[in-house]
Formats: C-alpha cells, structure tokens, sequence
C-alpha cells in the first residue's frame, strides 16, 4: 500500500497516523543496527544506527540507503523531495507498499517529518530551509525514542555521519553517444564523532538501475576532522 499525500500541506493526523504506526509497529523495529546494503556496511559501520541523523547528498544515494531496510521489512517516509516519486523509488529496490510519499509538506514540514517519524523507523527530507537548533534537538529525542532513523538531503545540526557523492562517471552503450546504462560513484561517509572518512567505489546505478559494489575497489579510510563533499546526484 503506496501512500502517497502529495497535496498534503498539514500534518499527517487522525486514523492515517495510527494506521501507519500499527503497520510499521507489526514489521521490524530495529533496536540495533538498521541494515544497509553490503556496498555500504563498510562505510556506516555496518548500518544506520537507531535514533541519529544522517546527512545524504543525491537522491540517488538517499534511495540506495532506504532500499535495504525497507526490502527487509521497515516502513520508510520522503518528505518534501518531489523528485523521488513511486517510480524512482521502486525502480532502486524501495518496496511501494511500505512507503509514504509526502511530496509537498508546506510551511509545517517539520511537524511533518515529526509525526512520521513517531509511526516510521526510517524518514527522509529535505529541508527547504535551514533548520533551529532546538527543533532539531526536539526531532532528535523524538528519533531517539521511537527508534527512528533520519536521513537528511542537505544540513542538519549534530548528524552521526555525512555521506555524498564525490565522483561519478557514467558509461553505457557506445562511446560519447548512445545510451548510459550505469555510473560508477566514488562514496564518502564520514563520521562526525571519530572524524573517520571512508571512501568506497560503486556503481549507482549499475545496468539493473540498482546499487551494487565494484569488484575491483576496495575501501578506503583515513582520520580527518571535516569533510567537504561536492555533491553530484
């Protein structure tokens, strides 16, 4: 069951709201780790860590991210990121009917993303404008809670981690024309509290229009206490 409130302008509310939490309660409510896909275990230290923020630049990553807890089970939310529609979605391995779609959130977007995350252990947004700190810290202790897993297009105040595109290189059919079935991306995640910075190399999208691992990459790690990405997708 797609929900999908894209005229939505308020809060999710009323028998919507408790439906929502009653099914995403009967699936699995990570206490540990959330699962990812393998490509990216090596960069988040094995998953998404329950209660935290993270910082996602590129739909594309953001998708790859939601697709393995949600093919596990896991209710996920896309709040205010029009672009990543149903199709986009299931065509990156996200299950339709365990997601909620609230494409326009209005000026109450964070109410939004509140609500959503009292009933969803997983919810993406991005924000259209720059978020207080004490909002922030009252999503945090909601987050932490219930559970719930953040995953943030853009800044956010005091995430568990940053990841973002920082290469991609598309390839396909023909050479300089013809048809590009697959991009090799070089990922970054890194850590706001241990300042680690991993690095690996995939292909998002590879020529399934999934995430998988490049065979001949390995990951890379060094100790740095900022990292600057340049997003591209």
């Amino acid at each position: 069951m797609l929900v999908n409130t894209a005229a939505a302008t308020a809060t999710p509310h009323g028998d919507l709201l408790q439906r929502l939490r009653s099914q995403a309660d009967a699936g699995p409510r990570v206490r540990h780790l959330v699962p990812v896909h393998p490509a990216l275990a090596g960069l988040l230290d094995g998953g998404l860590q329950p209660g935290a923020a993270y910082s996602v630049s590129g739909g594309a990553l953001l998708l790859a991210l939601l697709a393995e807890p949600s093919q596990a089970g896991s209710w996920c939310g896309v709040v205010g990121i029009p672009e990543l529609g149903a199709e986009a979605a299931g065509s990156a391995g996200v299950v339709l009917e365990r997601l909620v779609l609230v494409s326009q959130p209005g000026e109450r977007w964070l109410s939004v993303v509140a609500a959503l995350a009292e009933a969803l252990p997983l919810v993406a947004v991005r924000p259209p404008a720059q978020v207080r700190d004490a909002d922030a810290a009252r999503l945090a202790a909601r987050l932490r809670e219930r559970s719930s897993v953040l995953l943030v297009c853009g800044d956010w105040p005091r995430v568990t981690a940053k990841l973002g595109i920082a290469e991609a290189h598309w390839s396909g059919l023909g050479s300089g024309h013809g048809y590009l079935d697959s991009r090799e991306v070089l990922v970054n995640a890194t850590n706001r509290h241990s300042g680690i910075s991993r690095t690996a190399r995939l292909m998002l999208p590879d020529s399934t229009g999934r995430l998988s691992a490049d065979a001949g990459e390995t990951m890379a790690e060094q100790t740095q206490p900022r990292s600057t990405l340049r997003a591209v997708g």
